[in-house]
């Protein structure tokens, strides 16, 4: 892997992309806050060696470069997921590449189902801790010694500076911005009913991404946020059936809320 990433952090310096101080991925249906970057180079994931594709149909598939209230941005407009076949490697090799670029901060965003009850569609939720339901581990194998160590910590997965930054901005753009914690299931199919009480025990928002990202983040010391985009409410005992067109249009209506929760937050690093 690591010749990989040297391969692809290469293609990508030629490409004019270079020294980017936030990465930021975006989630189901949240692939618009690009159009508030100065767009400096758009590629599509098929172009960059080593990169998986995005096979989900609302993730477009394309890693833009720009500027944003003066930052240099790395986008990635839609993600992977262990569900697509691949392995948590591949879902995770473009946060390596992120890094090594020079990133110094990552942003994640994700489409989640809420079953805190007192959370509601369309809110957002700021991700305070996380537990992985996922099968696999993105550090699962030798341990690449040159970008962390064998055992990393996390204690604190999500970084207080940012998230104490985003609750900040959320407070002064009158945001409802929740806190809890997310549980990341491997899909691609939604839960039961019976799996929604269990789930609601011990988490507030479900959902089939960000925590391999996460862990890959804390492995390389990249400080990281992340907030979901409740799209649906899951309540075992009126479940109705969830479709995903009605998801994609709850994430499109909340997704200004995230573009200015991440647009302040930008500003302020």
């Amino acid at each position: 892997m690591p010749d990989k990433i040297k391969q692809t952090v290469e293609f990508l310096n030629l490409a004019g992309i270079t020294d980017p101080e936030i990465g930021i991925v975006l989630g189901t249906g949240l692939g618009k806050l690009v159009d508030e970057l100065e767009i400096i180079k758009s590629i599509d994931y098929a172009d960059i060696p080593n990169f998986p594709l995005a096979t989900v149909e609302s993730h477009t598939g394309r890693l833009i470069y720009g500027l944003l209230h003066g930052k240099r941005i790395l986008a990635m407009q839609g993600r992977f997921h262990y569900y697509e076949g691949y392995s948590l490697q591949e879902v995770t090799f473009p946060i390596r590449v992120m890094k090594s670029l020079g990133a110094k901060y990552l942003l994640l965003s994700n489409a989640a189902g809420a079953m805190n009850l007192s959370f509601k569609k369309g809110n957002l939720m700021l991700i305070d801790d996380h537990i992985s339901l996922l099968p696999d581990n993105p550090l699962r194998g030798r341990n690449l010694d040159e970008y962390g160590s064998r055992f990393p910590d996390m204690s604190q997965p999500y970084s207080n500076v940012l998230n104490n930054k985003l609750m900040e901005v959320a407070r002064r753009e009158n945001i409802v911005l929740h806190k809890g914690v997310y549980v990341s299931v491997m899909g691609p199919n939604l839960e039961t009913r019976a799996e929604y009480r269990m789930y609601r025990n011990f988490a507030d928002a479900v959902g089939m991404s960000t925590v391999p990202e996460v862990i890959v983040a804390n492995h390389m010391d990249l400080p990281c946020a992340a907030v979901s985009v409740l799209t649906d409410e899951c309540d075992p005992d009126h479940l109705e059936p969830a479709k995903i067109e009605d998801i994609l249009e709850i994430a499109g209506k909340a997704e200004k809320h995230l573009i200015r929760l991440f647009s302040g937050l930008i500003q302020e690093l």
